[in-house]
């Protein structure tokens, strides 16, 4: 028998689960003092995470003043659900469904709000760990900085058949969360081969934040 369980009761019972789960978790902070600096959050910063690395921000980003850019396929419509009892903002779209309309609506908001935007740039369905062009188009259209984000779980259970090997923190187990600096791209100017040059410079950037 197939039950159909609503997004809405869904995203409820994992917001629950998430609340619960993260508060177990020994979070630490690389570089916080730029991230949280009044002056960058002024210019409204562009967020860069990997999707497998999102659980354990949600709760340590609990209401901060930021937008979330989630995909409208039905798994992003539980997220949304999830990110909203945080107190996250929420825009749909992806590469794949609603690109632009997101970006628009991102833009939009950031304008309407001053608030930031948050992107798994290598979501909804991968390539796993490769930067897509729509945090860099969205950057360049509003002069916002880009802030690349990683989380070091130590140790974490992971989903090795998902497309991101998503990983899930054990309870009382330590995460570092690290912090890039802010990053301005030159302008594209609509040229294809420096797009994608700055995709490969944020992919860099990400990779490096996780070395020790």
């Amino acid at each position: 028998m197939h039950i159909h369980i609503s997004p809405h009761t869904l995203g409820a019972f994992l917001a629950w689960m998430v609340r619960y789960w993260g508060a177990t978790l020994r979070i630490t902070r690389r570089n916080a003092e730029t991230f949280f600096d009044p002056d960058i959050r002024t210019k409204r910063p562009i967020i860069l995470l990997w999707h497998d690395e999102i659980f354990p921000l949600i709760p340590s980003h609990a209401n901060d003043h930021f937008t979330c850019v989630v995909s409208q396929s039905r798994d992003g419509e539980i997220l949304a659900q999830v990110l909203e009892r945080f107190g996250l903002r929420t825009v749909r779209g992806s590469s794949s469904r609603g690109g632009l309309r997101a970006l628009i609506a991102a833009k939009k908001n950031m304008t309407a709000t001053g608030c930031g935007v948050i992107f798994t740039v290598d979501g909804p369905r991968g390539p796993r760990h490769k930067v897509k062009p729509g945090a860099v188009f969205l950057a360049e259209h509003t002069g916002s900085p880009i802030i690349p984000v990683r989380v070091l779980m130590r140790k974490a259970y992971i989903f090795h058949k998902a497309w991101d090997k998503f990983q899930l923190p054990w309870p009382w187990s330590g995460c570092e969360i690290r912090y890039g600096d802010p990053m301005y791209l030159p302008p594209t100017n609509g040229d294809e081969a420096m797009l994608h040059q700055h995709c490969l410079c944020l992919e860099q950037a990400m990779h490096n934040l996780g070395e020790n």
